[in-house]
């Protein structure tokens, strides 16, 4: 790919929606020979040709579902990191089971590698993540709504939790405010900020940042 950001979702659209011959010389072009793949329901490592398996994956994905409807909404780039983030979902149909359908939503990461040579980027590894309402439909159409319960249920029981054992968040802070008190209510450190918001995130920020530029 020349330009990740615009390349992607063509790239995207080939792997799931063209005949073998396309997607197979699809992912020979724009995945590197031991490329590794993620995805909640199969593996594959940094292996010698596992550009292979990774093939073998996508015609399977193309074998159970022959006709998949796909949307990118959205592409980021972390240049600096040659991470690229990709949120797309999929109708994703069984062809023999009748009326099975599986809208999901996912976000898809990929490593990427620069090559100086030709000046495009490659794909070292794809992770595809999906929340566990989301992959849970693949498995049972109606699973999802067992899941929602579940995270429903375990919010209630997070509420509950900080209702009964409220002393320890009452002492955390009375512990961070004795702190305070005790460096002066807001007196300067050697770093130049002061410590009256020990705790805050631009305290954290700024302390991290005096990490890196006296490391």
């Amino acid at each position: 790919m020349e330009n990740p950001v615009k390349d992607i979702s063509g790239v995207i659209h080939a792997l799931t929606q063209s005949p073998p011959s396309v997607q197979r010389e699809t992912i020979k072009t724009y995945f590197t020979p031991n490329a590794s793949f993620a995805h909640p329901f199969c593996r594959t490592g940094n292996w010698q040709n596992s550009r292979y398996l990774i093939q073998a994956i996508y015609r399977w994905y193309k074998i159970m579902s022959p006709e998949i409807e796909l949307t990118v909404h959205s592409v980021a780039f972390d240049e600096a990191n040659l991470l690229l983030y990709v949120t797309l979902s999929q109708v994703f149909r069984i062809w023999i089971v009748p009326f099975y359908r599986a809208p999901v939503k996912l976000v898809t990461v990929l490593s990427l590698s620069h090559n100086e040579s030709d000046q495009k980027y490659y794909i070292d590894n794809q992770n595809d993540l999906y929340q566990v309402d989301q992959f849970v439909k693949f498995l049972a159409p109606g699973g999802w709504m067992l899941v929602w319960l579940w995270q429903f249920w375990a919010t209630a029981l997070c509420v509950l939790g900080v209702a009964a054992l409220w002393p320890i968040s009452f002492f955390e802070q009375w512990k961070a405010s004795q702190s305070q008190i005790g460096d002066g209510g807001g007196s300067k450190s050697g770093n130049g900020y002061g410590t009256k918001n020990k705790g805050s995130v631009e305290e954290l920020e700024l302390r991290d940042l005096d990490r890196k530029t006296s490391g």
